[in-house]
């Protein structure tokens, strides 16, 4: 039995609402974009969202760490330390917080995002030692999990 308080869907024919880009970062155009939360995290530092922009050229300053998938659709991408690169369906680009990329969209794109807020360092190193502390001994070392934790 699969515990319904531990898994959330969300269908993709969901209903995007408008989600404007700030007008300070466009560069070109009148890009319109749109987007649905499809879920978030218990602490609410992580969320999956669906997101769809019309065609034009803007700025997007990262405040969070952003990995996405593009469904349909192209964009060109181009930062400092990033000639442009058009990705289109299936490919998947993370953007560290912090970054500025501008982007080119010609006629539309549709992208699925993966968005973490990332945490201070006092606060991560305070977490990994918290599950430790609260790890049976005998589990620490050698399992899957103590390895994925970094233990």
């Amino acid at each position: 039995m699969i515990d319904s308080s531990l898994i959330v869907t969300s269908p993709f024919a969901i209903q995007l609402l408008p989600a404007p880009i700030n007008p300070d970062w466009i560069i070109e155009g009148n890009p319109q974009a749109r987007n649905a939360v499809l879920s978030t995290s218990r602490d609410g530092c992580a969320s999956t969202i669906l997101w769809e922009c019309t065609a034009g050229r803007f700025e997007w300053q990262y405040d969070i760490d952003e990995t996405i998938h593009i469904l349909d659709g192209s964009v060109v991408l181009e930062s400092r330390r990033m000639r442009a690169t058009r990705v289109g369906p299936g490919d998947v680009v993370f953007f560290k917080r912090g970054s500025r990329v501008r982007w080119h969209v010609e006629d539309h794109v549709r992208k699925l995002a993966f968005c973490r807020r990332t945490q201070p360092w006092a606060v991560t190193i305070g977490m990994k030692i918290l599950r430790r502390l609260s790890t049976p001994l005998g589990t620490r070392r050698g399992t899957a999990a103590a390895n994925i934790a970094g233990f």
